[in-house]
């Protein structure tokens, strides 16, 4: 098993909001996690730092994960602590109000492949040298996609592709699908019921400047992990670097020509 993370301002931002943190429990079990912050004046960089921080420690923490059912229940806990407490953070200074931060992380173990995430950071497996997105984006736009008034090529570039929602709310309401938006949480939990070769997790700072076809060409290359990170890196900005960048990535086996 071989993995590695990064983390980039792109070429536009003046700083960089996002979060990332790839950690073992006692039982060698493995967590990868990315945090994509908003709310300005730095906010977003809080909250996302709040979330991941807290999100590792707690896993670093524990000798195991379990069952199954037990990681399940680990993941929706500890990512519910760690709303409430950017949910504090933004009650006790009003000048982070509206601030909060996605999240998608993996958690694998010798038994198990779990991915979690709320908004719109993306999680995807490797398998046969392609990349397959597992999670589900919680924005306006997508819901119009599933809903049929938009095809997935509209959406692309649509110019509220990064709103998020909130479910309860519906169309209508611009609600924040995000960590810290409100004082409860409901996070997408996936079970990934196949043998893989590696995880990728990524803000949308990757996704929104690189397809799917690009990914998959540099982390097919047989170079060092760290090299394919800084490659993809360096693609975005060579493309505007519009966001933050910051990709999670593991591969069970490294290849080798």
């Amino acid at each position: 098993m071989n993995y590695g993370y990064l983390t980039d301002p792109g070429k536009v931002r003046d700083h960089n909001e996002d979060s990332v943190i790839i950690v073992k429990d006692m039982n060698n079990e493995v967590l990868l996690a990315v945090a994509d912050g908003m709310g300005g004046h730095r906010n977003g960089e809080v909250a996302s730092s709040i979330a991941i921080s807290h999100i590792g420690k707690r896993f670093a923490d524990i000798s195991s994960v379990g069952t199954k059912e037990d990681a399940i229940n680990f993941i929706k806990e500890i990512v519910s602590e760690a709303n409430v407490l950017i949910y504090k953070h933004t009650s006790s200074h009003p000048e982070s109000v509206g601030m909060g931060t996605t999240i998608v992380l993996a958690i694998l173990t010798n038994n198990f492949l779990l991915f979690g995430n709320i908004g719109d950071s993306s999680g995807y497996v490797i398998k046969n040298d392609k990349i397959h997105k597992v999670t589900t984006d919680h924005t306006l736009v997508n819901l119009l996609v599933k809903s049929g008034e938009l095809t997935k090529e509209e959406a692309k570039e649509h110019p509220r592709k990064n709103v998020l929602m909130g479910f309860t709310m519906g169309l209508v309401e611009r609600l924040q699908k995000a960590l810290g938006a409100t004082n409860t949480v409901e996070m997408d939990v996936i079970s990934i019921d196949e043998e893989v070769d590696g995880i990728l997790l990524c803000s949308d700072g990757l996704t929104n400047m690189l397809t799917d076809e690009q990914i998959t060409k540099v982390l097919n290359e047989n170079i060092p992990i760290d090299e394919k990170l800084k490659k993809l890196v360096i693609k975005c900005n060579n493309r505007g670097g519009t966001d933050n960048i910051s990709i999670a990535y593991l591969v069970k086996e490294e290849k080798h020509d």
